[in-house]
């Protein structure tokens, strides 16, 4: 999965339930307190894009009919349309999203899988016949 493809896995849901919560006037609403943890960050991410977006009427018109079509399918589509066109044309914004959010949750996948969020120093083994040996040298 490309960088910006996770980026926008992240960034188009919380820009959407922005949208849900305040329709159209996610695009001037000054952040509310009351506003949820997704909230928020949709309105900062959108503010974000918005002002460093080599075309930010294209990402407010596709907001705009987010918030007039309820949410529907397509227009989500075209959000994420304008969202991906700002952050293939500038790598710099594609930088600043991506520290604005939080890390993403690390995932194992089939069994015996293992995830690590940071580094390991020591053994990691899975399975019923893991056997672990540690050679240090001769004595």
């Amino acid at each position: 999965m490309s960088e910006i493809e996770a980026l926008l896995g992240q960034v188009v849901p919380a820009v959407g339930a922005a949208v849900s919560a305040y329709g159209v006037a996610v695009l001037t609403r000054a952040e509310d307190e009351a506003a949820g943890a997704t909230v928020r960050l949709g309105q900062r991410l959108l503010d974000r894009l918005r002002g460093r977006s080599p075309e930010p009427e294209a990402i407010d018109a596709a907001v705009t009919e987010l918030a007039e079509t309820d949410g529907h399918a397509d227009a989500v589509a075209a959000l994420r349309l304008r969202i991906r066109q700002a952050l293939t044309a500038s790598p710099e914004l594609l930088a600043e999203l991506t520290e604005m959010l939080p890390a993403a949750p690390v995932e194992a996948g089939g069994a015996g899988g293992v995830a690590v969020g940071g580094s390991v120093t020591g053994i990691v083994s899975t399975g019923p016949g893991a056997t672990n040996i540690v050679n240090r040298g001769s004595r």
